[in-house]
């Protein structure tokens, strides 16, 4: 029998906190909850979570600085933010960091679960069904289509969001292609990135800061303007 996911829940909000806590329980996941992000530092010393969902506006350190030591130190845990309903900023910057998803409060339990799923879905599917072996040059960079992960051009790995490796995957399948928003959900099979419509963009231009020599003037992964995106395959 395979083990449950594990879910980090870091909010300021004890009642929250019990709410998901609870919620999650009954849903088959492992959850453990901290108050703040030095209790979510103490929780990572003694274990790796699956997924984390992470309070923006937390007193002391705010989510977007522990998405941020999430990303650097442990990669493959994949990050939902919970944001404020009328602050885009928080939004932007969340994905900026490496958020995979972030979701507005009040929110439904039964959409978040939905995030979660998604998430924790495509985080399962790169460690267990890799499509394709080797390298691919991205830039500066190498894309290890087996491994899921970049490679700078010392070797030396970058982080990579599930959301990211999607984008690239879809980019290596349909070199040269000018691929508009909704072709790369759908390709990416992420119709759930809708909900924010300028995500992919954020998505892009984290990319870029990655691959690209120059992000301003991009070589790799270049805009068509009306149209959308497209790679272009050296």
């Amino acid at each position: 029998m395979s083990q449950p996911s594990t879910l980090f829940v870091v909010d300021d909000e004890p009642e929250l906190c019990e709410i998901l806590s609870e919620y999650f329980t009954d849903q088959g996941l492992e959850v453990h909850t901290a108050g703040s992000a030095a209790e979510a530092r103490k929780l990572f010393n003694i274990k790796n979570p699956d997924l984390a969902i992470l309070d923006i506006r937390m007193p002391g350190e705010d989510g977007l600085s522990l998405a941020r030591w999430i990303r650097e130190q442990h990669h493959g845990v994949g990050i939902i933010m919970l944001t404020t309903a009328a602050d885009v900023v928080d939004r932007v910057v969340g994905l900026e960091m490496g958020a995979d998803d972030y979701i507005p409060k009040p929110f439904d339990l039964r959409e978040l679960l939905a995030r979660v799923k998604s998430v924790l879905r495509r985080l399962t599917e790169e460690t267990q069904s890799p499509t394709h072996s080797g390298r691919i040059h991205f830039g500066t960079c190498e894309l290890d289509m087996a491994m899921h992960k970049l490679y700078d051009a010392k070797g030396s790995e970058m982080p990579l969001t599930a959301m990211e490796f999607d984008l690239l995957k879809v980019f290596t399948e349909h070199p040269n292609r000018a691929l508009n928003r909704d072709q790369l959900m759908d390709l990416a099979h992420n119709k759930d990135w809708g909900v924010f419509d300028r995500s992919i963009d954020l998505r892009i231009m984290r990319l870029r800061r990655k691959i690209e020599r120059n992000p301003e003037k991009p070589e790799v992964i270049k805009t068509v303007r009306g149209v959308g995106y497209i790679y272009v395959k050296p």
